[in-house]
């Protein structure tokens, strides 16, 4: 059994839903209604070009077609992040591009070679999604992660130095500000996993359950999923802060221009 397919027409209807916070953002001046509709034109762009992409993708199979889609979301993940989080592309791109390839990775074998057993570990199939989601939930958390750590750190320039001229190494001194970093970061993706399946069905478990899968088979796949998401995106965090801290301060432990 197939989830039913939706034709063009019955998806361009769907976007009627959008006349209600139109009229909601007209009804009280928002001024969000051109935003809104750039946002999901390009949405629906996007979306159906990767569409039409992976089925090519997919369809052939190739171990090497697949590492060079994978590198491709990692090198636009780092780059998004980078401008995202308001800090410097020209040194931000290299920490943060190295975490998450490490994190991706180490995740990604452990999926499909530890758990899955795959004989194929680069089957488009499973490969592709799972890094998707691993990237996309990564994307997130890296941005709090490094907007929290650095710009706390401009504003607490004192107490930063304080702690350095009182014998901590810069290791120590930036260990405080990495525990707030990490802890604003990840709180969103805790908060989200304990009340998962209370309150709704996540986005894969409900497209494998369209699609036809038996619901505990989804449930099974969704608690790996939800397993990796968090420790990637975790893996990630304190590889691009750690990665990062090497390039952003000076001889003397001066932080240095970060935009």
């Amino acid at each position: 059994m197939e989830a039913e397919n939706i034709s063009y027409w019955h998806l361009a209807a769907g976007y009627l839903l959008l006349l209600i916070p139109i009229a909601l953002f007209y009804y009280y001046r928002v001024g969000l209604i051109r935003q809104t509709l750039i946002s999901m034109a390009r949405m629906t762009a996007q979306l159906l070009l990767v569409g039409f992409y992976l089925e090519v993708i997919f369809r052939i199979n190739s171990w090497a077609i697949n590492l060079i889609w994978i590198l491709v979301m990692i090198v636009v993940t780092a780059l998004t992040v980078s401008s995202r989080s308001g800090l410097s592309r020209r040194l931000f791109f290299k920490p943060v591009f190295a975490a998450l390839l490490i994190s991706i990775v180490m995740v990604d074998l452990f999926m499909v070679v530890g758990i899955l057993q795959l004989s194929n570990p680069f089957d488009a199939r499973y490969i592709i999604p799972l890094t998707g989601m691993l990237i996309g939930n990564s994307l997130s958390n890296t941005i709090i992660g490094l907007n929290s750590f650095y710009y706390s750190l401009q504003e607490n320039k004192a107490t930063y130095h304080f702690a350095l001229a009182a014998g901590a190494t810069r290791r120590e001194a930036l260990l405080s500000f990495k525990r707030l970093a990490i802890q604003k970061a990840m709180n969103p993706t805790i908060a989200t996993t304990a009340v998962m399946g209370l309150v709704s069905l996540p986005g894969m478990m409900t497209g494998q359950i369209l699609g036809g899968s038996n619901p505990v088979v989804a449930i099974k796949y969704q608690i790996l999923i939800m397993l990796t998401i968090f420790v990637s995106s975790l893996v990630t965090v304190v590889l691009a802060m750690n990665f990062s801290n090497r390039l952003v301060f000076d001889k003397y432990d001066n932080l240095m221009r970060i935009k």
